[in-house]
């Protein structure tokens, strides 16, 4: 199944987040793009953030940003 729009909006979201820490979240506000509101509440359905606005990531969702930020510099190593 190759990527699709919302599934691309989601990565954007998730390689957002800084990895280094549990301690800091990401909080997407009403004036966000509707892509951005959009993925966010997605992944917060799937159960990889905390708030429909962000929050902080579950452990499942550290597991997707972890992925998402390897494969980013895997294709992107500048």
């Amino acid at each position: 199944m190759p990527y699709n729009k919302n599934l691309v909006d989601e990565l954007n979201i998730l390689i957002r987040y800084n990895l280094d820490t549990t301690l800091e979240g990401i909080k997407v506000h009403k004036t966000a793009t509707e892509e951005n509101i959009a993925a966010t509440q997605r992944l917060f359905d799937k159960g990889l953030i905390t708030h429909d606005d962000g929050g902080y990531l579950t452990s499942l969702g550290h597991e997707a940003a972890e992925q998402a930020q390897s494969l980013l510099n895997l294709l992107n190593p500048s």
